[in-house]
């Protein structure tokens, strides 16, 4: 199962933010890090992943889908979500 961040800016003038996290939520392992990044673990290419959370964007809002692996490093998080990341991406 890969890991991917997803992030986005919804540009005026539908902002259908509750669709996108919709699309987002949907997927089992999860996680909202800040208003407009994501990172999930899917099956999905980022093509799939896109093409989902592309069904609810304007012609003017942009979205990026990108796999991780390897090295990260983060501050600020809780424990929770630390040990996720941990798992997922410092395998």
């Amino acid at each position: 199962m890969a890991a991917y961040i997803v992030t986005y800016d919804l540009n005026k003038p539908g902002q259908n933010y509750k669709c996108v996290a919709e699309k987002l939520e949907a997927y089992p392992a999860h996680w909202k890090v800040q208003q407009s990044v994501w990172l999930l673990r899917t099956n999905q290419s980022a093509k799939q992943v896109r093409d989902i959370v592309g069904e609810c964007l304007d012609p003017n809002d942009k979205l990026i889908v990108a796999k991780l692996s390897g090295e990260a490093a983060w501050k600020g998080y809780g424990d929770k979500i630390s040990e996720w990341l941990k798992e997922t991406l410092l395998v």
